[in-house]
């Protein structure tokens, strides 16, 4: 199994158990950063924040396989 779909299966399956619909987890994300910052905030501007936040994780941590996984599936 790669690495996209080993992302794939851990976004899709455990963490979307837990954590719901990944889109609708964007979304959410997106009105309450919008809300607390004061400007509009797009789902995809999530992502692009949270892949910032995994590459920060990875400076420290460069073999951290789950901040890896998580880019690939945010990043898509």
């Amino acid at each position: 199994m790669n690495i996209a779909d080993k992302a794939k299966e851990i976004i899709y399956g455990d963490r979307e158990s837990c954590y719901g619909d990944p889109g609708k987890n964007l979304r959410l994300i997106a009105v309450m950063w919008s809300a607390y910052l004061g400007i509009d905030v797009t789902p995809e501007q999530v992502c692009d924040m949270m892949v910032q936040l995994k590459i920060a994780r990875l400076k420290n941590t460069p073999d951290h396989e789950e901040s890896k996984n998580d880019i690939i599936v945010t990043g898509k």
